[in-house]
């Protein structure tokens, strides 16, 4: 059996949940805004969307962080970070907890893996972490399952 995709969006969601929408909006500027900082959000939005496959999110969160001066060796890596000498213990630690959550229930957010968050983040910075790995999977699952389509220019 084969199935066949539509590169057309299934709903106007952003208008039909015009208030919900307008809330992940809301959720997604503060976290940018908040102590992990632009960069280092875009980089967890970017995996994060990689994992679950949503190219709407990549091509937007590829296209911030190359407007923030991000090189494109780097982008190009961050799917294989692990190998890739471009990422800071910051990076490391936000992407491995970023796989962590997002793999739930199939992973293990461990004691030892928080310990590991605790050494390069304050609580503070954890606690944002948690929420901007809550919001990009949540604005992944929303764009793929609508099939948010990737636009000719990039959104930002």
């Amino acid at each position: 059996m084969t199935s066949s995709t539509s590169h057309t969006a299934r709903l106007p969601y952003h208008q039909l949940s015009s208030k919900a929408f307008m809330g992940l909006v809301n959720l997604s500027d503060t976290v940018k805004k908040g102590p992990l900082g632009l960069r280092l959000t875009e980089l967890v939005f970017l995996r994060v969307s990689q994992i679950n496959g949503c190219a709407y999110c990549m091509d937007m969160h590829w296209h911030v962080l190359v407007k923030d001066g991000m090189e494109p060796r780097h982008l190009n890596a961050v799917a294989g970070w692990r190998e890739a000498p471009f990422f800071s213990d910051r990076e490391r630690a936000a992407l491995r907890w970023a796989e962590i959550l997002t793999a739930t229930p199939h992973s293990d957010a461990s004691d030892e893996e928080f310990a590991k968050l605790q050494a390069v983040f304050s609580a503070a910075e954890i606690s944002d972490l948690g929420f901007a790995i809550a919001i990009i999977n949540a604005w992944n699952l929303i764009n793929a399952g609508m099939r948010a389509p990737i636009p000719q220019t990039p959104v930002v």
